[in-house]
């Protein structure tokens, strides 16, 4: 009897490397080791070593999620955020059309995104690590943020810089979405590899810290 194929799993996260910037004026990552290998092996028997890493980095690095402890000083926490907002959600892959910068509430009137992650495809990880990812970069309006609010999306992500304008110093995104307890996933990759994929889950669960707005994720879909 034929057996099933086994689900893909489909990375959507950017590798964290020392020395990489992920926001223009916050710090890159540093990473080095706290106990070396050759250093290790005087704690235990020959032939025995370990490697002990360190790594020193702002929350915002690489692919991660924020919390609405990250806009709010009494929202949610990582620490607080139930798995069921992270994990395991029905994916709404929202296709963005070329050079388009200002994604307005249109794109997404008449989508199912209701109590499903709601993926934004605008192909703007193609300038990861670029001067070019900084500047003009995709991000969606106030009035997409409300829309999706009210349609009762579960958690929004978006494989660009921001999901809102930086030149918008009251990030209305961010606002709208975390004052409802929606997670974000920002910096996001890959998502042309779900194609048109249905009945995908995604998954993006952070380390659970306490009095932590934003972490670093990985990202991914499971595709049937």
């Amino acid at each position: 009897m034929p057996q099933p194929n086994p689900p893909r799993l489909i990375d959507l996260s950017h590798a964290v490397e020392h020395g990489m910037i992920t926001y223009r004026g916050l710090p890159a990552p540093i990473i080095c080791d706290f106990l070396t290998r050759e250093a290790s092996r005087s704690h235990y028997a020959p032939g025995t070593e370990f490697h002990i890493g360190r790594i020193d980095m702002v929350a915002n690095t690489g692919t991660y999620l924020d919390s609405p402890f990250h806009r709010y000083a009494n929202g949610k926490d990582l620490s607080q955020l139930p798995l069921t907002s992270l994990a395991n959600l029905p994916i709404e892959l929202i296709q963005i059309p070329e050079n388009m910068t200002r994604i307005d509430a249109t794109l997404f009137k008449g989508r199912e995104v209701a109590n499903k992650a709601v993926l934004i495809k605008t192909n703007w990880s193609q300038h990861w690590r670029t001067d070019t990812y900084f500047e003009n970069h995709p991000h969606i309006t106030a009035e997409a943020a409300t829309l999706l609010r009210d349609a009762g999306a579960k958690l929004v992500g978006i494989d660009s810089y921001n999901i809102d304008d930086t030149n918008d110093g009251t990030r209305p995104a961010h606002s709208t979405l975390l004052a409802a307890e929606i997670p974000i996933v920002e910096h996001m990759t890959n998502l042309a590899a779900l194609g048109d994929t249905h009945e995908a889950l995604f998954f993006a669960v952070p380390v659970k810290v306490r009095n932590f707005g934003t972490f670093p994720v990985r990202a991914f879909a499971l595709c049937p």
